[in-house]
């Protein structure tokens, strides 16, 4: 940070001299400028400045720093700025405040017709409450001159209340008559009074976050601009409406208060649903506020009567409120069958909502994904019918910045902080995570916040008698380290290594390239060339095709293009249903398996057997899903050479996608030799002199089906032959790893796979 930030810094710093005053700095930043403390040039009283702003925060989020106030006075050591003075004197008053609020006064009020002992019993009990109190009480004046006079007003009048309980209590023990009674409840009336007064002075600041206004609470909220918008002028709607009834005006069509709630998860649903519950009922709508929250598995039942019951009951609780369904159209399942219950919830519920003894009683909210609930509505319309077009709230996908906004709020009420560094490099985490429309949204950013915690947690070593920042700090390493390449073996290496397929490995590598400079030319705001990488691996079984795919999907993630790097096998049974309308179900849902990876499609010939086959539909939808996921998935379709061809040719569709063509060769005699020494070495085992001739002269006399795997069938046999002409009792080590002649002409002649 240059030298002129750190003067600018310093001037704000400077002009912040009241508890009344908003810091110029949020907690966050200053975090950050006291772990960059040591290279700034800062005085004594800027420095004192940050750790009084950064505990006034604390005292706002209810947090007590037993390691931030030995740091203040360790600066006050340093610093004779008044307003340390000030903040640990609030700390002192936001404490005794708690523990007056916490007492429940009226508790200890007498009435005329309590009997003596009773009267006796709320007078002591009320005597040692206020000599406990008398601990909170400083000795010694403090500057805070507003917050001072109320707080002495308050404990002189806890004073006022020890002198006439005690009158009282003598009284009572000696059986005197009491005269006092409206004194005594008076003055305890009074007490609650400067308490108020007492909560009032405190900074507007501090107070700032308790707010029993639903409105202000959803106005806190992180994003959700429009739908602010709309529930304030929802609230403002009913309100005037409220009114006009008051002032003898009446609607026979007013709008319902039955709401849908869409989102995709972690947007906010069930938060709204509640904010709307507090208005209902703020504005006199509801007698309550509670919010009955069901799904699908405590309404349904598992036979005849029972779902109706079980909604009768949930909507009974829910009487005076609302009741939430979450994820509705669950309720109906299009693929049930008759014995699917679901529709009997639909029915009751609709049946309660207009009945003479349940409607207009009790309010039904009902949420769910955006997609899913709009066909769920339309396929009840007498469900759809209560629930009018202007009441449904859509609550949108938070972008990258709210996201990190959530993540920094999860991260402060753990007592971490980001440095600038690592937020940045937590954007990659995010970008990791969201693959498709599961993506959880600020539920899915929280969790990544507390793996990052717990990763933290699980590595430190630092000492407690190190600096206190050090123990908050999230930074960049750390979120580094939790990244899946850290670590991990070099796919490019891996597919180096693997023996033979020369020509497969150079047009990786290309493509490879190809990738990374486009990565970079976007980067530079350079136009991109479309990068196209849905491919065919065609080859016989063993070629190595899987292997090459899933480095393929690895190298694609290290390149930046993939999120996951994951890679999904597939085949017709994993795509096709066997009957009308689940192909495409089906389909989806492996797709939506593999986004963010590579899905690998074995044998894809197979999915089209003709015009009226289901595999067709599964075709189509394939091609529908890669157009619209565009970047977020790379398919390989897979299989034998003349099969993938007429298969890709004979489908448009296919044939405008796929433009990479990998053609995987058998393997020649001189691979195959090779593939047997790396796995017999990988096993700790050696081949006599013999057998690697013998290999050679029986590899150029056959043909060998299944390449890779053949191999590795031959020298499992050849194992398996060794174990059984060695002696069950043998103790000698060299016997066990030799494999002979004998071991693989046996295996031959075993194994299948040669002609």
């Amino acid at each position: 940070m240059s030298t002129n930030k750190w003067k600018d810094i310093e001037v704000k710093l400077n002009n912040w001299n009241s508890l009344d005053d908003i810091p110029p700095f949020a907690e966050i930043e200053i975090l950050r400028l006291l772990d960059e403390m040591e290279q700034a040039d800062l005085s004594e009283e800027a420095k004192a400045l940050l750790y009084c702003m950064l505990i006034l925060y604390r005292l706002k989020r209810n947090v007590t720093d037993d390691h931030l106030q030995k740091e203040l006075e360790a600066v006050k050591q340093r610093s004779n700025h008044p307003m340390i003075t000030e903040v640990q004197s609030l700390n002192h008053y936001l404490s005794t405040y708690n523990e007056l609020a916490a007492m429940d006064l009226n508790q200890y009020q007498l009435r005329e017709t309590d009997f003596n002992p009773v009267k006796l019993k709320k007078v002591k009990a009320l005597l040692q409450e206020m000599n406990r109190l008398q601990q909170w009480k400083l000795k010694q004046q403090v500057a805070v001159s507003n917050i001072r006079k109320a707080y002495n007003q308050l404990f002189s009048q806890i004073e006022i209340i020890e002198e006439i309980a005690e009158d009282m209590a003598f009284a009572l023990e000696q059986r005197k008559s009491i005269k006092e009674i409206q004194l005594y409840n008076e003055a305890i009336d009074r007490l609650n009074h400067f308490l108020h007064l007492f909560y009032d002075a405190l900074p507007d600041f501090i107070k700032e976050k308790v707010t029993n206004d639903p409105l202000e609470e959803l106005n806190q909220m992180i994003g959700l601009g429009e739908v602010k918008q709309y529930i304030n002028q929802y609230y403002h709607y009913l309100r005037y409406q409220q009114k006009r009834k008051e002032a003898g005006f009446q609607m026979s069509d007013e709008q319902g208060l039955n709401m849908v709630i869409t989102g995709n998860p972690g947007t906010g649903k069930t938060t709204i649903a509640r904010l709307l519950a507090t208005i209902y009922h703020r504005l006199g709508i509801l007698k309550s506020d509670q919010v009955i929250e069901v799904n699908r598995s405590q309404l349904v039942g598992s036979f005849m009567g029972q779902s109706e019951e079980n909604t009768l009951n949930y909507v009974k609780k829910a009487l005076g409120g609302v009741l939430f369904i979450d994820e509705a159209y669950n309720l109906k399942r299009e693929d049930q069958t008759g014995n699917d219950y679901g529709q009997a919830v639909i029915d009751t519920l609709v049946s309660s909502m207009t009945s003479k003894e349940y409607a207009n009683q009790f309010v039904v909210f009902l949420a769910g994904y955006p997609e899913e609930m709009e066909h769920f509505l339309w396929a009840n319309q007498g469900l759809r019918s209560r629930f009018p077009e202007g009441n449904v709230i859509k609550l949108p996908d938070f972008n990258d910045h709210q996201l990190l906004q959530i993540a920094e709020e999860t991260a402060l009420q753990n007592d971490y902080f980001f440095t600038e560094k690592a937020k940045n490099r937590f954007l990659s985490l995010i970008e990791k995570a969201r693959v498709d429309d599961s993506f959880g949204n600020a539920r899915t950013v929280r969790d990544l916040v507390l793996r990052v915690i717990f990763h933290i947690g699980s590595k430190q070593n630092k000492p407690f008698d190190s600096h206190w920042i050090e123990h908050m700090k999230i930074t960049e390493e750390v979120i580094a380290s939790l990244d899946d390449q850290q670590g991990a073996a070099d796919p490019m290496k891996e597919l180096e290594q693997l023996i033979g397929l020369k020509h497969v490995k150079e047009e990786v590598k290309k493509l490879s390239s190809f990738v990374q400079i486009q990565q970079k030319r976007k980067a530079l705001n350079l136009p991109m060339v479309p990068i196209q990488l849905h491919s065919v691996f065609s080859g016989n079984p063993g070629t190595g095709k899987t292997t090459v795919a899933k480095l393929f999907a690895q190298i694609l993630k290290q390149c930046g293009l993939l999120k996951r790097g994951h890679l999904v096998i597939a085949s017709r049974s994993d795509l096709v249903a066997g009957y009308v309308g689940q192909t495409a179900m089906k389909t989806k849902n492996k797709i939506r398996e593999a986004l963010g990876g590579v899905l690998f499609i074995d044998e894809a010939y197979a999915l089209y057997r003709g015009e009226k086959d289901f595999g067709k539909e599964a075709i189509d939808t394939l091609v529908d899903e890669m157009t619209k996921h565009n970047e977020n998935l790379v398919v390989i379709l897979a299989g034998y050479k003349e099969e993938m061809e007429r298969f890709i040719t004979s489908n448009p569709g296919l044939e405008s996608r796929f433009k990479k063509y990998f053609h995987f060769e058998d393997y020649s005699e001189e691979e195959l030799l090779e593939m047997v020494q790396y796995h017999v070495n990988a096993y700790q085992y050696k081949l006599e002199k013999d057998v690697e001739p013998f290999l050679t002269d029986h590899f150029s006399g056959i043909s060998v089906s299944g390449n890779g795997r053949f191999i590795v069938n031959l020298i499992n046999e050849a194992i398996q032959y060794q174990a059984l002409r060695l002696e069950m009792d043998t103790e000698d080590r060299e016997p066990l790893e030799w494999l002979n002649k004998k071991d693989f002409e046996l295996a031959f002649q075993s194994i299948r796979g040669t002609k």
